[in-house]
C-alpha cells in the first residue's frame, strides 16, 4: 500500500498542484484574451481535423490488421506503432524531411502544383494526425479481435459481399472500439506538441495550437499559462469520463 499510495501521490500532485496555483479572480479575462480564443479555436478545429483523417484512413487499416491475412502483418503492425515510441520531435523532423520544400515528397508538391506545407495550418493536421492515429487503429484493431466473425460468415452466406457485411455488420460489432479510439484520438491530436512546433512552427492564428500558446506564455506570463494549462487539463478529464465505461468500470 506504501509504494501505490506514493505513486497515487507522485501522478495526483502535479494536478492539485496546477489548480492551487490557478488565478481564479482572472480566470474570466484570461480566457477572454483574443490569443486564448485563437489557440483553443484552432486546437478544436484541428484536432477534429485530424481525427477525421484517422477515422478514415485508421479504421481500414485496424481492419487489415485484424482480419486480413496479409504477409507481413507483423511488420505492418509495428510501422503502424512506431509514432507511439518516438519522440513527437523526432517525428516533425521527419515530416519535414519528407514534406517539406525541399522533402522526397513536398519538393514534388511544390515544383508540381506550388504547394508548401510546412508552418501552415494543414501541417498542423498532418503532425497531429500522425501522432494520434495510431491511438485509433490499436483501439479498433483490439475491437475487431474481440468482435465474433461468426457475425460477418453469416453475413456472407447469406450473399452480401465484402462492403455491405462491413458497413452492415462490422461496423456496429466494434462501434464502442471505434468511438473510444476516436476520442483518444482526438484528444492526443489536441494536445501534440513537439512534433507541431517543429513541422508547423508557432505562429499565431495559424499554426499555434494550446499546448504552443502554453509553452509561449510560461516564458513571459506564468499566470497565463497556468490558466491555459487548466483548459487542457479539463478537456483532458472530459476525455476521461467519456471513456469511464473503458477504463474505469461502471459505477
Amino acid at each position: 500500500m506504501v509504494p501505490a499510495a506514493l505513486g497515487v501521490v507522485f501522478l495526483v500532485l502535479p494536478v492539485v498542484g496546477l489548480l492551487v496555483s490557478t488565478p481564479w479572480a482572472q480566470l474570466g479575462p484570461r480566457l477572454a484574451e483574443p490569443g486564448v480564443g485563437e489557440a483553443l479555436r484552432l486546437s478544436v478545429v484541428s484536432a477534429t481535423l485530424a481525427t477525421a483523417v484517422s477515422l478514415v484512413l485508421g479504421v481500414p487499416l485496424a481492419w487489415v490488421l485484424a482480419r486480413s491475412r496479409l504477409r507481413g502483418r507483423s511488420v505492418l503492425r509495428a510501422l503502424v506503432t512506431v509514432p507511439l515510441v518516438l519522440p513527437p520531435v523526432v517525428g516533425g523532423v521527419a515530416l519535414f524531411l519528407v514534406l517539406g520544400r525541399q522533402g522526397l515528397v513536398g519538393q514534388w508538391l511544390d515544383a508540381a502544383f506550388g504547394l508548401t506545407i510546412p508552418f501552415t495550418t494543414t501541417a498542423v493536421v498532418i503532425a497531429e494526425t500522425f501522432v494520434a492515429m495510431p491511438f485509433l487503429v490499436i483501439s479498433v484493431e483490439g475491437a475487431l479481435r474481440a468482435a465474433d466473425a461468426r457475425f460477418e460468415d453469416a453475413a456472407a452466406t447469406l450473399g452480401a459481399d465484402r462492403w455491405t457485411t462491413f458497413r452492415r455488420v462490422t461496423l456496429p460489432l466494434v462501434a464502442p472500439g471505434i468511438a473510444a479510439g476516436a476520442v483518444l484520438c482526438w484528444a492526443r491530436a489536441l494536445g501534440e506538441f513537439g512534433a507541431t512546433i517543429t513541422f508547423a512552427g508557432n505562429f499565431p492564428g495559424t499554426t499555434q495550437t494550446m499546448p504552443l500558446a502554453v509553452y509561449l506564455a510560461l516564458q513571459r506570463d506564468p499566470d497565463a499559462a497556468i490558466v491555459l494549462s487548466l483548459v487542457l487539463l479539463a478537456v483532458s478529464l472530459a476525455t476521461l469520463l467519456l471513456l469511464r465505461d473503458r477504463w474505469l468500470g461502471r459505477v
